[in-house]
This record gives structure tokens, C-alpha cells and sequence, in this order.
């Protein structure tokens, strides 16, 4: 990364904190490079031009010149309108920032993944299911992560996982078939397991199995410092 010039590359940016009396620290999610972190010197004053610009969730055109772990901001243009998110889809956005802060590491491209991030953007944006839509991105990012969830074949024999049977899901390893009830197990049908391997989470109980066995995954993945978003989340309905 040292001494590398990138010119105006598709990005988004994830976070922002103070930096010295004027500038700021930020991490950005880009198509090319994926997360990158960044010193935007100035940004905080009254007359940079770049203050404006730097707001999450809107499509940008990024600028930087690398130097080390940390580039510096060069330039920054607005790349077309944000998504207009509102209450809890403002609080979801948040939260898939959070996600790919925690679960990416640095300079570690993810094409697919920045796609499924513009797209889960815009679905937020526009109103489309908030349970499915986060949970198709949780998903998503867990496979781009080198997480992914085994879904479709059974982790003992290789099978395929069968809609009629129940599974017992352990995390890291996949579904192992029940042949009978267990009071230790996790269960899913295998109906639902299959279901989320299509992206289909169409029917409650479905998208109800995928919000708990995405929780635990992310747990486990996450550790147990929690996600600032998802408190957030929770004081918004309360």
C-alpha cells in the first residue's frame, strides 16, 4: 500500500471518529480494495469541502494516496443519491456497518460482497422486508468472511440434507441428522436449512430458523464484545 495513488474508486464509508483538532479517521468499504482506513486531514473544519461528502450510506467516489495501514483522503465525490434511510432501516444500516467492521479485515477485497452491501442499501431504502433483507445479508457476508454456513449436506456422511428430516446444526462443522428428540440439540428442519442455502425466506417459520442460527453463528464469530448498533436498535423500540 505504500506510496500507491487510488483515484476515485466506488465506496462507501463505514465509520468516522476524531482525529487530532481538525481531522478525522475513517473506515470505508470499497469495491476494489474492501476495507480501507483512511485520515481525512481538515475534515472537521468549517471550510472543507470534503465535510459534506463524508455521510454513510451514500455512493462516493474515493481518492487516497497509501501510506502504511492508514492512507490519506485525497478526494471525495457524492457517486448518485443515497437510499433515504429512515428509523429502523437508518438503525439496520447501521448495524451492516458494524457487521462488516467487525467480520472484515483490511485491504481484503470482497466484489460480491460490496455488490450485496449497495443492493441490501437500496432494499432498506425502499421499504422491502427488514427481517429477510438483513438476514439474506448476514448470510452473504458470512461466506465472503470465509464463514459460511454448511447448508445442504449432511457434515457426518457427505448426503444431501433431506426437507423431511430434523437436524442438529453445530456451528463450525454443519447439520447432523436426529434421529431422535434431544434436549442438547439445536434444531432445523431440513426444509429450512434448504431453504436458506436458496436465499428463500419467504415463510415465517424459515425466516424465523435463519434469525437464530445466524445469531449464534455471528456470536461465535463476533466474540462477546456487543454490536453498539443492536443496542441501539433495542432502545429504538423500547
Amino acid at each position: 500500500m505504500a506510496g500507491e495513488r487510488v483515484d476515485l474508486v466506488a465506496g462507501y464509508l463505514l465509520h468516522q471518529r476524531p482525529y487530532r483538532e481538525t481531522s478525522a479517521l475513517l473506515e470505508v468499504f470499497t469495491e476494489v480494495h474492501g476495507r480501507v482506513g483512511l485520515v481525512a486531514r481538515g475534515v472537521r473544519s468549517a471550510r472543507s469541502r470534503q465535510r459534506g461528502e463524508l455521510q454513510p450510506f451514500r455512493p462516493l467516489r474515493l481518492s487516497w494516496m497509501g501510506r502504511g495501514e492508514l492512507g490519506t483522503l485525497s478526494a471525495v465525490e457524492a457517486d448518485g443519491a443515497g437510499p433515504g434511510l429512515r428509523g429502523k432501516a437508518l438503525y439496520s444500516g447501521f448495524y451492516l456497518n458494524e457487521l462488516l467492521m467487525r467480520l472484515l479485515t483490511r485491504h481484503d477485497p470482497h466484489p460480491l460482497l460490496y455488490r450485496h452491501y449497495r443492493d441490501c442499501l437500496r432494499r432498506l431504502g425502499a421499504g422491502e422486508p427488514l427481517e429477510s433483507t438483513l438476514r439474506l445479508f448476514e448470510l452473504r457476508l458470512l461466506e465472503e468472511a470465509g464463514y459460511g454456513l454448511q447448508l445442504e449436506t449432511e457434515a457426518d456422511s457427505g448426503q444431501p440434507v433431506r426437507a423431511e428430516a430434523r437436524y442438529d446444526y453445530q456451528l463450525e462443522v454443519g447439520p447432523f441428522r436426529l434421529d431422535r428428540d434431544s434436549a442438547t440439540a439445536f434444531v432445523f428442519s431440513g426444509a429450512s436449512l434448504l431453504a436458506m442455502a436458496r436465499g428463500d425466506l419467504a415463510e415465517p417459520a424459515v425466516l424465523h430458523d435463519a434469525k437464530r442460527l445466524l445469531r449464534a453463528a455471528l456470536k461465535l464469530y463476533l466474540g462477546d464484545k456487543p454490536l453498539k448498533s443492536r443496542e441501539l436498535f433495542k432502545s429504538l423500540e423500547t
